[in-house]
């Protein structure tokens, strides 16, 4: 299995996890989720493989949550998924899988958890957070 990554260019953190896996030296399979949309079987997959729920998934901000009446708890799942179907931007970002499991990879670095091998250190990300250091050990979280 290679390593797949739900993608939106858009999103600092999506590119940050994106440079951090190729300069691990993976050529990851790059899904531009908001091209290409959501499937919900395909969302339930990744969700129960990440172990998330459709409302700990839910991008809330920057995204038309408030406005659909989404943020209200008492919404159920169903209603989530069929609004990140049709509004895949609803689905917070980015979803990694890989040989090691699935996971939402907010933030950057817990992209890590995730990989066999991790690029030399130091790393940054392209604000200039470091995350890991120049002994190749994970900094922070």
């Amino acid at each position: 299995m290679s390593i797949v990554i739900h993608h939106n260019p858009d999103c600092g953190t999506s590119r940050n996890v994106l440079q951090l896996v190729r300069d691990a030296g993976y050529d990851p399979v790059v899904v531009e989720y908001l091209q290409t949309g959501w499937t919900k079987p395909q969302l339930q997959a990744l969700f129960a493989a990440a172990g998330l729920t459709p409302r700990a998934a839910l991008r809330e901000k920057k995204s038309p949550a408030e406005d659909l009446g989404l943020l209200d708890p008492s919404v159920p799942d169903e209603v989530l998924l069929d609004a990140m179907v049709e509004h895949p931007v609803l689905v917070n970002r980015p979803i990694v899988a890989s040989p090691k499991g699935v996971k939402l990879c907010r933030p950057s670095g817990a992209v890590l958890d995730l990989l066999e091998k991790w690029p030399a250190g130091p790393w940054a990300k392209s604000d200039g957070e470091l995350v890991i250091d120049a002994d190749g050990n994970r900094v922070g979280e």
